[in-house]
């Protein structure tokens, strides 16, 4: 059973940052891949950002590519979105999710999980307004 843990949510105004943490704990060894994911009302759930926590190779999606960075700390079992120049379309509930890494190809953001991703956080509120 892995759990995951998200922290870092809230409120900004367009052009401010925020930094999400995903704090993993239980039978996590194995979860070589972590991502995030978000869900705006109304719409789909869409992968953000991932990264193979073994080489740390890093996707993201179109929409946020140059403003937002996910990097881990291998030693917390943590991961963090770095989320900069918000705009008022990136308000959505935040999810942190992790597998076993795919490692086939073609690469590309959400490929890392090879398919719906098994754990899943409780997710964090990012809220952006204009």
């Amino acid at each position: 059973q892995v759990q995951l843990a998200e922290s870092g949510g809230g409120s900004v105004q367009s052009g401010g940052s925020l930094r999400l943490s995903c704090a993993a704990s239980g039978y996590s060894y194995n979860r070589n891949c972590m991502g995030w994911f978000r869900q705006a009302p109304g719409k789909e759930r869409e992968p953000v950002a991932d990264i193979y926590t073994i080489g740390g190779d890093t996707y993201y999606a179109d929409s946020v590519k140059g403003r937002f960075s996910i990097t881990q700390d291998s030693a917390k079992n943590t991961i963090y979105l770095q989320m900069n120049s918000l705009k008022p379309e990136d308000t959505a509930m935040y999810y942190c999710a992790a597998d076993r890494a795919w490692f086939g190809v073609p690469r590309g953001i959400g490929s890392c999980f090879g398919g719906s991703p098994s754990d899943w956080g409780q997710g964090t509120q990012v809220t952006v307004s204009s």
